[in-house]
This record gives structure tokens, C-alpha cells and sequence, in this order.
């Protein structure tokens, strides 16, 4: 009876096509051509009798088939690990590859990556600030360890971890005629000069079908792609914007009125790793500290 033998080559071939999302980017990890990639993941596809790979908007998406055998696949490569002197293991001394986006990144992260390498000053953190999207792909192809999102999606080999929850506000100038209100609703906004932000952004758009179930018109003055600028706009008088509280709004502030909206505009923050390979130790330990460390607030809870 023929046994029906596998390469250890295939099976590199396999996971780096799934980590690196195409048969180029896996072959230059493997240093290899990328007709021996196709040629392995082919070979293996027929020895095994099932499709691992379909090709959607230019990348190669792993099957269902494809990701439990390489789950599968992990003991293996750990023993390989450990008998070669794993040298691919999480160390201390690798830097930890931390992606977010703008708002994020300059008034949360900092100060967390910065009392995370006071209490660990062995560790090494790399912080990348980016858009939503390009952290997405920057996870799928390994180029991130760890990312933090308010981005809420799907993706094959992206797993959203649950962070924090918030439900949206409204900024509004130290005595703008809407601070009369104790919780704003849609029909307030008619004719309100209005901060908004660009329409990439989720709560941009359910905002907007709020406003038009409602039939008001606020006045937009100005758009722009980051919370942190609408508030500065605000600060500014050019008029009021709805926002995500976390992590903007921690305490009181002498320039700004913070009001409830009605129907709530739900937000969730998540942390963003892999769903081929587990975060390593260092990871895990800077997840760990961020949940303990992050001051608490009536305004989000965690998720």
C-alpha cells in the first residue's frame, strides 16, 4: 500500500502562504520562487484531496481546510522550535510590533507603552501609528504582532479581542445653546453648525440616517478623518461634533461640554492579533497590563 507521505517543505509552504496572504510574499519569506510556492501548495492540495486556497481580491484566503491543518500543524513546528534552539520563539529582546490609529495611538497608548516598559525594562515595544485598514493588513501579514481598533470586522485570519465599550457623546463650546440640554437627540440639530467626520467612519454614517429619519439638516463647517482634530475644532467655536468618549473624555474639562445622545451610538475598542498563531508571551503581557491600568470611567466599561 502507497503511503501518502508529506514534505516539511509543503507544509512551510502552506503557512506562509496563509500568514503572508500570497504566493509572492511566501516566497520571498521562504527563498524560494513563486512557482515552487504554487507548485507545493498544488502538491499538497492533491495528496490530501481537498482545496486550500481561493484567491479573492488579489490574495490568497485560506479554506476552512487549509486553517485546521495548520492548527494542526503547530505542535509540530514547536517541537522543530525547540529542537533547533527556537530561534523563531518570542524573546524578550524582539521588539513588540504594536499598531494603531491616530487617536488611539497619541492619547491612550503612549502613556500605556510608557509604564509598560517602566515595570518591564527588558522589553522592547515598536508602536506604528496607522489607519484601521492598514493595521488590519499589517496583522494578516505578520508585519504587527498587536493592534488596537475601533474597527468592528470580519476578516479570515484577524481575531478582534473585546476591550472596551462606549456609547457616543457630543462635544459642544462652553456655552453653545445646546447645553441647555441634559441628553440631545437628533431633532436638536437642525441648522447647528456641525464638526463632522469623514464618511470612511462608521458612526459618520449611522449618524447621518439618524439626522434624515429625523428630517434635520445640521450645518457642516468642516469634516476631518480623526476625533481628536473634531474636538479641537470644537475647542475652537467652529461648532459641535458626536465622538467616541474613549479615550478623549476622562475627566472635566474648562472648554468643553460633554451631553448623552439619544438613541446611542454604540462604540467598541478591541484589540486586533492573528487568528493563525496565538500573541506571543510579550503580547499577552502588554494586553494584560493595558486592562489593569486603564483608569476607570462612567463614560466606558469594559467589554
Amino acid at each position: 500500500m502507497r503511503k501518502n507521505w508529506h514534505s516539511l517543505r509543503e507544509f512551510e509552504t502552506l503557512r506562509a502562504v496563509i500568514s503572508a496572504g500570497s504566493t509572492t510574499a511566501a516566497a520571498r519569506r521562504l527563498g524560494i520562487s513563486q512557482s515552487a510556492v504554487s507548485r507545493s501548495v498544488s502538491q499538497l492540495e492533491g495528496r490530501i484531496g481537498q482545496m486550500l486556497f481561493v484567491r479573492e481580491q488579489g490574495r490568497m484566503q485560506p479554506t476552512a481546510e487549509a486553517l485546521a491543518l495548520n492548527e494542526n500543524l503547530d505542535p509540530l513546528f514547536d517541537a522543530l522550535s525547540s529542537i533547533d534552539g527556537a530561534h523563531w520563539k518570542s524573546s524578550p529582546q524582539h521588539p513588540l510590533r504594536v499598531a494603531a490609529p491616530p487617536t488611539l495611538a497619541h492619547r491612550f497608548l503612549v502613556r500605556s507603552v510608557s509604564s509598560f516598559l517602566k515595570a518591564n525594562p527588558d522589553r522592547i515595544v515598536s508602536l506604528e501609528i496607522c489607519t484601521s485598514d492598514d493595521l488590519i493588513g499589517g496583522i494578516m501579514d505578520e508585519r504587527f504582532d498587536l493592534g488596537l481598533t475601533g474597527a468592528d470586522m470580519t476578516r479570515a485570519g484577524l481575531k478582534l479581542i473585546p476591550y472596551r465599550l462606549s456609547k457616543g457623546v457630543f462635544i459642544l463650546p462652553k456655552g453653545h445653546e445646546l447645553t441647555k440640554h441634559d441628553v440631545l437627540r437628533p431633532e436638536h440639530f437642525d441648522g447647528v453648525d456641525f464638526v463632522a467626520l469623514t464618511r470612511r467612519h462608521a458612526a459618520r454614517s449611522k449618524l447621518d440616517q439618524l439626522f434624515a429619519e429625523a428630517g434635520v439638516s445640521p450645518r457642516i463647517v468642516v469634516e476631518t478623518a480623526t476625533s481628536v482634530a473634531a474636538c479641537e475644532f470644537v475647542r475652537n467655536g467652529l461648532g459641535v461634533t458626536l465622538t467616541n468618549p474613549f479615550p478623549l473624555i476622562s475627566g472635566p474639562d474648562e472648554d468643553i461640554v460633554v451631553r448623552p445622545f439619544q438613541p446611542e451610538i454604540a462604540y467598541r475598542t478591541s484589540f486586533a492579533v492573528s487568528a493563525r498563531r496565538p500573541p506571543s508571551v510579550t503580547a499577552r503581557d502588554f494586553m494584560r497590563h493595558i486592562r489593569l491600568s486603564t483608569p476607570k470611567s462612567n463614560l466606558w466599561e469594559p467589554a
